[in-house]
């Protein structure tokens, strides 16, 4: 992963609470269940905000190698 931008939109308020509360319990998972919850928080980041796949996987510090569906 790289730098992510997940840390400063979870306590966002111009970030959907959904969005939020998905990064945070991300962040909160254990090592082996990071990835896959911080794939489940893109998918929710970009339902609720319309930002590009792309993008919302780069904010959250995943590889913009897969999609967001």
């Amino acid at each position: 992963m790289g730098l992510s931008m997940a840390p400063l939109l979870m306590h966002s308020e111009h970030v959907p609470t959904e969005a939020r509360e998905a990064i945070r319990a991300a962040y909160e998972a254990p090592p082996p269940y990071r990835s896959a919850s911080l794939k489940a928080a893109a998918r929710v980041l970009h339902d609720t905000t319309g930002l590009e796949c792309s993008d919302v996987r780069e904010l959250v510090g995943l590889p913009d190698d897969g999609d967001c569906a």
